[in-house]
């Protein structure tokens, strides 16, 4: 799928940019990261795998509506992402969403799925630097 099929399917829709959402949603995003960061502690590592995706999930979500794009697939979130962003957020940045939204519907609906401490280790590791690139982004434009 590519960027034109996104919006043709209206996967992504052209809504009107919201800065207050926007900020929301990166708010989100940071508590996740904190609750990722306490089920890894506690060696809860699926649900490590559930916060630390969903923290990226946010963080992208807020570049949509700071955009004025609606979602309603992740997957054409990631490919919105590659085609915009792909110059100020490292690329295997991205694609590391991809990956990571994967092992979290696998540890929701797998019935094998199994993840130890490092894989949430590099997870979080992503999810930090994901957040972190979108606050970069969205707080340059928002003094």
């Amino acid at each position: 799928m590519n960027l034109k099929e996104c919006f043709d399917k209206r996967l992504l829709r052209k809504t009107k940019p919201d800065t207050k959402k926007a900020l929301q949603s990166l708010e989100v995003a940071r508590k996740k990261l904190v609750l990722a960061e306490s089920a890894l502690n506690a060696e809860l590592f699926e649900a490590c795998v559930v916060y630390g995706y969903t923290a990226m999930f946010h963080a992208a979500r807020a570049l949509l509506f700071k955009d004025g794009v609606a979602e309603k697939s992740h997957v054409c979130t990631a490919i919105y992402l590659r085609e915009k962003y792909a110059q100020v957020i490292p690329l295997g940045l991205i694609n590391s969403l991809e990956v990571h939204r994967t092992e979290r519907h696998e540890a929701l609906y797998g019935l094998e799925f199994r993840i130890g401490k490092e894989d949430c280790e590099v997870l979080l590791e992503d999810a930090k630097s994901f957040v972190e690139a979108v606050e970069k982004i969205i707080g340059a434009e928002n003094p």
